[in-house]
């Protein structure tokens, strides 16, 4: 469920964005984010993206306005994100799925902690795939537990645990597609395994999640529908 962990400040990046962290499942139970030494960020061309962040962080935002049509709009604790203004500042060329080892409501409820550290921008239902929007896509969601996947990704949350595949609804997976075509749409990003991963993939992170059940290529095919249709 997210990066779960805690870091320090750096250029670049949140006081709750590391690049790693502790595992998924620990921290959840545990109700807290661990502590993890953050080293320096070397950006390319640092004037620049300080000035992209703080021109960000000033954009207009409308409370309540979702970037899926059909998304229910439940805030995640503005701890648990940061501000930016993708893809201006941060290109966005991945889609990360996850799996949050919680039920829809607990899911929710954990991203709303501000001591959590983490948040994706989705969480998906697993009997009928309703949506909640958490962040908004032109944000930095603390989802990957790596700086440069968050500032690059959306993150998206599957209701369900790792080792018990009826979780993975028909109802889950189709609204699951949809929503990932649309974002795959908007940025420009091919429908493929290169860029929708499983947080299990994202470098240097050890994660488990969205687990051995889930079926990458019955998904990305749906997705490839998804997207023929719109």
């Amino acid at each position: 469920m997210g990066e779960h962990s805690a870091g320090g400040h750096s250029a670049g990046r949140g006081p709750r964005e590391p690049r790693g962290g502790p595992g998924r499942r620990a921290l959840l139970v545990g109700g807290a984010a661990g502590a993890l030494g953050v080293g320096g960020y070397a950006a390319r061309d640092t004037l620049s993206r300080w000035w992209w962040r703080y021109s960000g962080s000033e954009t207009p935002r409308v409370e309540g306005e979702v970037d899926h049509a059909g998304a229910e709009w439940v805030p995640a604790s503005s701890a648990n994100y940061r501000q930016a203004s993708r893809p201006r500042d941060y290109g966005i060329d991945r889609v990360v799925i996850h799996m949050p080892e919680a039920t829809y409501p607990i899911t929710l409820r954990v991203f709303q902690d501000p001591g959590h550290g983490a948040a994706t921008h989705y969480v998906v239902r697993s009997a009928d795939g309703h949506i909640a929007q958490l962040a908004r896509e032109l944000d930095v969601a603390y989802h990957a537990g790596h700086q440069g996947f968050n500032e690059r990704s959306v993150g998206i949350e599957h209701e369900g645990w790792a080792d018990r595949p009826e979780y993975l609804t028909d109802a889950m997976y189709e609204s699951s597609a949809r929503l990932v075509a649309g974002i795959c749409d908007r940025y420009g990003i091919p429908v493929d395994r290169e860029h929708i991963v499983g947080h299990n993939e994202v470098p240097d992170v050890v994660r488990v999640c969205p687990g051995p059940h889930w079926d990458w290529d019955r998904y990305i095919e749906l997705v490839r529908r998804a997207a023929g249709a719109a």
